[in-house]
């Protein structure tokens, strides 16, 4: 994933509400977000040249998503692929701190990543963009990820926040709506690049919400949310939209399922 806005716990009948893009080279060979065959219970996109994923939900209400970091002193290719790192948590049975205790301890195996997990009344970030960077337990808010540390002020994130903060306020949550929080494809000023230290041609190529290029654009965009039912049952509601090179829609997934109680769902 390369933005990721997310309210948690802000709506008391919705503990998570995201709309997040995808961005990625086009020649890369991606499968759609579905139910996998060899994990039933595991909804998410499938990466089929690494074998991981950038973002899921499973029927037991635990959820994963990973970006990249952009650090251009960090070019080498890694030891491990970070899509490996969502899967394994959505797989998993671990809460969320524990399972990034284990990451941080071989966060040096991968390139830079920031990454989210959760369960139940639980939400955690974690980067190895930084050696001092410990996992942390986010309290309820609005928030947006992207190719820095969680809320760095790119452009696209903040309007991405801006548009998330007032569909909240809406008695009912439309995908639709969701996914105009992140589907500019305008590109930002340079002037408001800079003071990022964001200069060169790609970077602002790269501005853009939803980015089209021949080679590399949005391949994406997800709309997700949890919602409150009887008791502590969750309910799951997702959609994803895929795109060609030309910013075209190509492919539409939409599933909504129940989850296991969320007392059930924060591992061990």
């Amino acid at each position: 994933m390369c933005l990721i806005v997310f309210a948690w716990q802000v709506k008391p009948a919705f503990p998570l509400v995201l709309a997040a893009n995808r961005d990625e080279f086009h020649r890369r060979p991606t499968a759609p977000s579905d139910f996998w065959p060899e994990q039933p219970d595991l909804l998410a996109g499938r990466d089929l040249e690494a074998g991981g994923t950038w973002m899921g939900v499973t029927r037991q209400g635990r959820f994963a998503a990973i970006t990249n970091y952009r650090d251009p002193n960090r070019t080498l290719p890694a030891a491990r692929s970070r899509g490996e790192l969502p899967l394994a948590f959505l797989t998993g049975s671990d809460s969320p701190a524990a399972f990034l205790r284990q990451v941080a301890a071989r966060a040096g195996d991968y390139a830079g990543f920031n990454l989210l997990v959760g369960a139940g009344n639980q939400l955690w970030y974690f980067s190895n963009s930084s050696s001092e960077h410990r996992p942390e337990a986010l309290a309820p808010g609005i928030y947006g990820l992207s190719n820095a540390r969680l809320d760095t002020p790119w452009p696209k994130l903040a309007l991405a926040r801006s548009r998330l903060a007032p569909l909240l306020e809406a008695p009912t949550l439309a995908h639709d709506a969701l996914r105009q929080a992140v589907s500019d494809r305008r590109l930002a000023d340079q002037n408001d690049l800079h003071p990022l230290g964001l200069r060169d041609a790609m970077d602002r190529q790269l501005s853009a919400q939803f980015i089209v290029t021949e080679e590399y654009g949005t391949r994406s965009t997800t709309s997700f949310w949890l919602q409150r039912g009887a008791g502590s049952s969750l309910a799951a509601s997702w959609e994803e939209l895929s795109f060609d090179p030309a910013g075209r829609e190509t492919g539409r997934s939409s599933v909504a399922f129940s989850c296991a109680p969320a007392s059930q769902a924060t591992g061990a």
